[in-house]
């Protein structure tokens, strides 16, 4: 066995609950540090997408997620160990309340749940908007509901004036243990717009400009050296331990030579922005060559790809621009037809279909290489799913299980045709029944179901592999048409 596990410094920023302000803190604390020139690793506890490209633009490079439930606590800490090393600082942003886990009597891949995983020092983002000296209620409730989780400050968003600024330290200083850290004012410039996912993405607005707001806002009104000693008066050397050797060789695989590095074609723009760095990397390290593309802008996919990645994102706000470009659904219509291994989830099922309802009531036609139609409605399906593969095919073997997350207001409308389904649902926490999901026609698989690979790092190499072999077999016979490919190597942005 190895050493145990070294760490550098980390803060887990919590809050009572979602809308506290958790990602504004954040991000605008990551970008005060990297100013002053350390080297700060993001990342978010849970399933999202949205948030961490927020804090990706923060720090200057990836941020990754921690989700104990899909990665297991081993595998929360070993890509913790690693996506952390060589960083002076790790930040981490938590997920809804401090103590909200996956069931109401289990904390499970909570923020506290991390926190005690890593000894890491908590700092509650609180929202204090017609709140004063109840402050202090909140936070000492906060501090002392679990005894193992370490509560060691508080930072006060949303407040109203120097004044009552004041009155919640006093209260605060008086009634609890808990450091008042600083205040961030109300200030428009520091709110993010929302819809109905959460928050907009990076790529969809001009996080530069928020991200100088929030970091001038942490600089003026928080003790960021204070915070620094809170991070490092935690131990930093766990008791965990793992075989390092063996761990990276299961994220790792061997390399192929170059010349049998086939190209993976994956969508990313506005439209398709659901995409964990963590899988990204995985293909690269299977021996993938990652070239990205747009549905909404290329009229074509990349030149010599041989399968291809649809990922999730925000299909119903950019339907129309995409039922316009023609050519580009042809594409990939005639890459489903010759057999192409195609994996999407999500907003990639949706693109997929004859058409998509979106919440206007519009009718936009699709790929058409999955029968039915996508329709927007007002009821949010969530939740961590527990997945069993019925049969095999390039991705998966008959009865292997994988964990993940669904997170969707659209619903599949589908003929009543028999489809061989891409998963079953097996009953988990508050789902009582088993249920079947998403599809495989021909060498597409399509689900709702988000998955993180490394959960299961072996399906990198599958979908890798299945590439390989469809372009030795099928050679380059789609036509790709014209795009802006460029291929980008994830290992350069890490």
């Amino acid at each position: 066995m190895a050493d145990p596990l070294t760490f550098p410094p980390a803060l887990v920023i919590a809050a009572p609950h979602s809308g506290s302000g958790k990602t504004t803190v954040t991000a605008g604390l990551i970008a005060a540090l990297v100013a002053r020139g350390l080297r700060v690793a993001p990342f978010k506890v849970g399933p999202d997408y949205i948030d961490p490209s927020l804090l990706a633009q923060a720090a200057g490079r990836p941020c990754h997620n921690l989700d104990v439930w899909m990665l297991g606590e081993a595998g929360a800490l070993a890509s913790f160990a690693r996506r952390s090393r060589g960083a002076d600082l790790a930040v981490i942003e938590g997920v809804m309340g401090l103590f909200d886990g996956v069931t109401g009597d289990d904390d499970t891949s909570s923020a506290a749940h991390v926190a005690r995983l890593l000894d890491a020092a908590v700092v509650l983002v609180l929202d204090a908007r017609a709140m004063a000296r109840t402050a202090a209620a909140v936070v000492h409730g906060l501090s002392t509901f679990d005894p193992r989780v370490n509560v060691a400050g508080v930072i006060f968003n949303r407040v109203g004036s120097p004044t009552h600024a004041a009155m919640l330290r006093e209260a605060v200083e008086q009634r609890t243990a808990v450091r008042v850290l600083g205040s961030l004012p109300r200030d428009e410039r520091l709110t993010l717009p929302e819809r109905h996912l959460g928050l907009v993405p990076a790529a969809e607005q001009d996080a530069a400009a928020w991200v100088a707001a929030v970091r001038a806002a942490v600089e003026a009104g928080v003790d960021v050296d204070a915070l620094l000693a809170l991070a490092q008066a935690r131990p930093r050397q766990m008791a965990f331990s793992f075989d390092e050797q063996a761990d990276q060789r299961s994220f790792r695989p061997a390399q192929p030579p170059p010349a049998e590095r086939p190209v993976v074609a994956v969508a990313r723009d506005e439209a398709f922005s659901f995409l964990y760095p963590d899988n990204l990397e995985l293909l690269e390290e299977a021996g993938a060559e990652l070239a990205f593309f747009s549905p909404l802008r290329d009229v074509g996919l990349p030149e010599g790809c041989a399968a291809l990645i649809l990922a999730g994102g925000f299909p119903e706000l950019y339907a129309a621009q995409l039922a316009a470009n023609v050519a580009m659904r042809a594409a990939i219509a005639a890459a489903a037809t010759a057999g192409m291994p195609i994996y999407a989830e999500c907003g990639g099922l949706m693109y997929l279909c004859e058409a998509l309802v979106d919440p206007t009531g519009a009718v936009h036609p699709m790929c058409g290489v999955l029968p039915g139609r996508s329709v927007m409605t007002a009821r949010l399906t969530l939740g961590y799913r527990l997945a069993r593969a019925p049969h095999d095919n390039w991705l998966w073997r008959a009865g292997e299980t994988v964990r993940g997350h669904e997170f969707h207001y659209s619903i599949w409308q589908k003929p009543d045709q028999a489809l061989e389904p891409a998963y079953t649902l097996l009953p988990v926490h508050y789902q009582k029944e088993a249920r079947p999901d998403g599809a495989q026609v021909g060498n597409i698989i399509a689900s709702y179901l988000h998955l993180h690979f490394l959960a299961k790092p072996e399906l990198a190499a599958r979908l890798v592999q299945a590439a390989r072999a469809w372009s030795c077999a099928a050679g380059a016979h789609v036509i790709y048409g014209e795009t802006s490919h460029e291929p980008i190597r994830q290992s350069e942005n890490r």
